[in-house]
């Protein structure tokens, strides 16, 4: 949420970054009329007050006019409320506007290819897409999972389950090492909570599973939603508190599933496991100074490049454009990892900094000296677990079906190629 001093001041400024994100900047204005009406009625509503405890104090104990202050003072509140409610909805419709650094763009057909890493591998053989490596390996079982769950969920078996947990250490000895923290996050969050992320009011609840405490709620409002990655639960880890800012930048490394209804993509990456309803990540949360936003948000961008890297995989980075933006981002990368089976360059990391966006509505300061103002708070993947092992199987593919294990995983994973598993 933007401040509304900032609103007044900028007000040029943001309506050119609410356009930039495809929406009507007509909403500015609004948000600004509907302050001002609301502190017309705070005025209404305190000289009311001010002249009920006046009459209360000269008339010594009930009185006609009392009476009649009385009334209008609560009808006033009625008013006053409403109008907050009013101010505050319009006011929390305003996206974070784009960084002066971003590309003015209509959709993701206008982002921006800004690097590229890594030699794509030339095949002696035709590569074969990780849906028929996994079944080969008897390491995916999509069907026995449809079985059980529906569509776009899958059982991850035996080396694919070890390469999870390998990619999870690895995550966990490179960031430790850079100063996170490591946490394991609920998965359940309150709607109000979720909806101070600031995600809900142009997505909608399409990408994320709903769940009711109640089984006798059934068109009321759930009481919880599932996250869809932890970053959802790790930011708000520090929600109406003030830190120090001594103290800052504070990194966390989280692990969770995630959930995600995926309603939008209806008929897109139906085939295997790139598109899934429930997954794991491994999940990058930084809380800094004003100041030092952009630098952080870099630092995170050098660690994603780093553990792909490590793996060995070849992948672009990707700078957004305004209009590929969500609502709380100003500014976002994401990394594409080369996916032979696929031939194409496909998402498998993204970092974004929302600068104090979140931090106004969780309400997460910090104070340094005498200075109090707002957190930027920043996210990036480490690795989402599957699409990372869809970019092992295909790239370290071999002519006999087997799969080298990358070399930065092996002391986990305990050995050096996976090999079909005798079929039960």
């Amino acid at each position: 949420m933007l401040d509304i001093n900032f609103i007044r001041e900028n007000t040029e400024k943001i309506k050119k970054g609410v356009t930039a994100k495809q929406l009507d900047p007509k909403i500015v204005d609004e948000a600004l009329v509907l302050y001002d009406k609301w502190t017309e009625k705070l005025q209404i509503y305190e000289k009311l007050r001010q002249e009920r405890n006046r009459v209360a104090h000269e008339s010594k104990g009930y009185s006609k006019e009392g009476k009649n202050i009385k009334e209008e003072l609560v009808k006033a509140e009625t008013e006053l409320l409403k109008a907050f409610e009013d101010y505050k909805k319009v006011t929390r419709d305003i996206p974070n506007p784009p960084a002066d650094d971003v590309k003015v763009g209509k959709d993701e057909s206008e982002n921006e290819i800004i690097g590229k890493w890594g030699k794509i591998r030339n095949f002696d053989f035709t590569p074969l897409d990780h849906t028929e490596i996994g079944e080969n390996l008897g390491i995916i079982d999509i069907k026995r999972a449809t079985k059980v769950s529906g569509a776009r969920f899958t059982y991850l078996k035996g080396d694919a389950v070890l390469l999870e947990f390998a990619l999870i250490n690895l995550a966990l000895e490179t960031l430790i090492k850079e100063g996170f923290t490591p946490i394991i996050p609920p998965v359940l969050m309150k709607v109000s909570v979720f909806h101070n992320l600031g995600y809900s009011e142009h997505l909608g609840n399409e990408n994320y599973y709903l769940v009711k405490g109640r089984q006798e709620v059934e068109e009321e409002e759930p009481e919880y939603y599932l996250v869809g990655t932890a970053e959802h639960s790790v930011v708000p880890y520090f929600m109406d508190e003030v830190l120090n800012g001594k103290e800052l930048p504070k990194r966390f490394v989280g692990f969770s599933s995630a959930f995600r209804r995926e309603a939008g993509s209806y008929g897109k990456d139906t085939k295997g496991i790139l598109r899934v309803h429930q997954f794991d990540k491994v999940e990058m949360v930084s809380f800094t100074k004003p100041e030092e936003g952009d630098k952080e948000h870099e630092f995170l961008l050098n660690i994603e490049k780093k553990l792909f890297q490590a793996l060995e995989i070849p992948y672009q980075v990707v700078k957004m454009c305004s209009g590929d933006l969500g609502a709380p981002a100003a500014r976002k990368y994401d990394l594409e990892a080369w996916m032979p089976g696929q031939g194409q360059y496909r998402e498998v990391t993204s970092t974004s900094t929302t600068t104090d966006f979140q931090a106004r509505r969780l309400s997460i300061k910090y104070r340094d000296g005498g200075k109090t103002g707002y957190v930027h708070a920043l996210n990036g993947t480490a690795f989402a677990i599957g699409r990372t092992i869809i970019a092992i199987l295909e790239n370290y593919q071999q002519k006999d079906g087997s799969v080298t294990v990358p070399e930065v995983l092996r002391k986990w994973v305990g050995k050096e190629k996976i090999t079909p598993t005798p079929k039960k």
